[in-house]
């Protein structure tokens, strides 16, 4: 669903551009709270993830394709602030180097991409988990409703920006019909997506999910062939604490790195060897616009020089070879941007917070 230039007005394309702003702000505060040690390197693997994955077109209808948008997937991963960072993150990423969504269009497209699936995504999921019973298993069907809704009402953001400022006079009836119906089919894609990604996190690591934050288990233990709930475990004195601390941690963290590691390397694969099998057919906001006339006024982009515009290398004449390397270079970027991005917030909530401990006397 990235929109080129000259789809959107320059009236409207600058004030969504306020609005991104603005949400990005708003994203870069709320994610000191989000973060930490454990989820900041996360939250940039996540990134590199969504990019990878966006590059994997699925089939949804005859001459019709849908990729994942992601918001939903990084609120539920990393939490809704630093979600709607990690999705801005992609976007900068494609449109840049690859030439994937206008410039002009940049604010149009975090409006719709990153923060309207974002808050929506998360909303929905919030909601449910609430009424569910508390349970890894809900988290994943929280998830894949979140994520399936999350698709139709970035459909219906773009068909109301487009109503605003769109550059053709089309009846928008028609691309309010044609846009919601195609991408509740992308969305079934987009749901299931994120539920086996967030089934699978947590399946090894609920404690890095952030939505599944206080979600407990009591501890089983087998008795005579049978399970029963374990005792609560003792409280851990005041004097021994920094030595227990020291100890999870040390146990902890190697298996942290090596889930980072094996994301990484699943986004590389993906992105360098999976994406060449990828539906070829126009995603649905490309559909829609060609049968609706609304990309008469299309523009030129102003990255089309970039040696890896349209996901490919220039100069490498083996299709193979340059999708994949442009995927890797990709996942690459993207996981240093996004990774830069969230240690520099990081940073500064950890120097907030020895700036409030020294002004309490700790």
């Amino acid at each position: 669903m990235h929109v080129p230039d000259g789809f959107i007005d320059a009236p409207l394309s600058a004030a969504t551009g306020a609005v991104a702003a603005g949400a990005l702000a708003v994203s870069l505060r709320g994610a000191r709270r989000e973060l930490d040690e454990r989820t900041a390197p996360l939250a940039g693997l996540v990134a590199a993830f969504i990019f990878a994955v966006q590059m994997l077109n699925f089939p949804v209808a005859a001459g019709t394709s849908g990729h994942l948008l992601g918001g939903a997937l990084a609120a539920i991963l990393v939490g809704p602030f630093t979600g709607v960072l990690c999705v801005s993150v992609v976007l900068l990423m494609q449109g840049i180097l690859f030439a994937d969504g206008g410039l002009t269009a940049l604010g149009v497209n975090i409006t719709d991409m990153a923060l309207v699936t974002t808050v929506v995504g998360y909303a929905v999921f919030r909601g449910l988990v609430k009424v569910l019973p508390r349970g890894r298993r809900s988290v994943t069907v929280a998830s894949f409703a979140a994520a399936l809704l999350s698709v139709p009402a970035a459909a219906v953001a773009f068909t109301l920006i487009y109503a605003l400022g769109g550059t053709t006079d089309v009846a928008i009836g028609k691309v309010a019909t044609a846009m919601i119906g195609v991408h509740v089919l992308i969305g079934l894609g987009e749901a299931v997506i994120t539920a086996l990604t967030v089934g699978a996190v947590i399946a090894v690591r609920p404690d890095l999910v952030y939505g599944a934050r206080g979600l407990r288990q009591r501890l089983k233990l087998r008795v005579n062939g049978e399970l029963v709930d374990a005792p609560p475990a003792r409280p851990v004195p005041a004097t021994a604490l920094p030595q227990a601390l020291g100890s999870a941690r040390a146990g902890r963290y190697p298996h942290h790195r090596k889930m980072w590691l094996t994301g990484l390397i699943a986004s590389l694969v993906l992105a360098g060897f999976v994406s060449f099998y990828a539906s070829a057919s126009p995603d649905g906001l490309e559909k829609v616009a060609h049968d609706q006339g609304i990309d008469k006024k299309t523009g030129r982009h102003a990255s089309d020089g970039s040696p890896l515009a349209g996901y490919g290398v220039r100069d490498v004449s083996d299709a193979r070879l340059s999708g994949g390397l442009a995927g890797v270079i990709g996942v690459g970027a993207t996981v240093v941007a996004g990774s830069t991005v969230f240690w520099a917030v990081r940073r500064r909530r950890g120097a907030a917070e020895s700036a409030a401990s020294s002004s309490r006397g700790v």
